[in-house]
């Protein structure tokens, strides 16, 4: 779960995701993917993020406050279930409804994949959907924190979205100075938007605790892993790992 703007070997970081699995990129306008399942499937994966991409801009012409706005919004009648679930989401986690944008992505096509695969992981600049037939670990990566890639998540088996946020790496929005912000849910544009949230409320070390018990009160956050500095704190039903 790596916002990578200041990580440069991303190849290397991306053979550790697949293992044994296939995988492959996929790019469309601003997403960029790293997809492993079972199979490489390029045309189901590339249809699904231009089908969703053309969904979204479709429903920004409509509401253009949609795509910049850092408060929630209600979603407009008629809008697309995409819409409607990253307002949902918008609105438990606080934030604006473009913060679940990268996990909706994830979400969408791994879960169309999962029609022709047993497993899969879909990684979209720090946002993971990940479906698994058995227990894996996701490393976190925290830019010049001394803690970066030493801590991992251990997942179970089963559908899980992990994702992160980052004040210090990456060209994602974030009002506070975490190295890294990750929040575990089933749902992926929760994590995408709470992860959001997480971010923003990390201003310093002192923070964590604190942020840290916000969160974890959001109905259907599973846990939650805040990295600033050489501190660390993790909060609910997860596992750390050290790697």
């Amino acid at each position: 779960m790596t916002p990578f703007s200041e990580y440069d070997n991303r190849n290397e970081y991306r053979r550790l995701i697949a293992g044994r699995m296939a995988s492959w990129r996929v790019a469309y306008q601003e997403t960029e993917l790293f997809i492993c399942a079972d199979s490489v499937m390029e045309r189901v994966a590339l249809d699904a993020v231009v089908a969703l991409r053309h969904e979204l801009d479709a429903y920004i012409a409509r509401h253009p406050a949609f795509k910049d706005s850092l408060v929630p919004l209600d979603p407009l009648p008629g809008a697309p279930a995409v819409a409607v679930d990253m307002c949902r989401a918008s609105r438990a986690a606080g934030v604006g409804p473009m913060a679940a944008v990268a996990g909706a992505f994830s979400a969408h096509v791994g879960r169309k994949i999962l029609k022709y695969s047993r497993e899969v992981i879909v990684e979209n600049g720090g946002d993971i959907f990940m479906k698994a037939d058995a227990a894996r670990t996701v490393a976190i990566y925290a830019g010049r924190s001394p803690l970066s890639l030493k801590l991992g998540l251990e997942m179970q088996p089963g559908p899980v979205s992990i994702c992160t946020s980052s004040g210090t790496i990456g060209p994602s929005l974030s009002f506070g100075r975490a190295d890294a912000a990750v929040v575990v849910s089933a749902d992926a544009c929760l994590a995408d938007a709470c992860a959001t949230r997480l971010g923003n409320e990390l201003k310093s070390a002192d923070d964590i605790s604190r942020a840290l018990e916000l969160i974890i009160e959001v109905p259907g956050v599973i846990g939650a892993v805040a990295i600033v500095g050489e501190v660390c704190g993790a909060v609910g039903d997860i596992r750390l790992k050290a790697l």
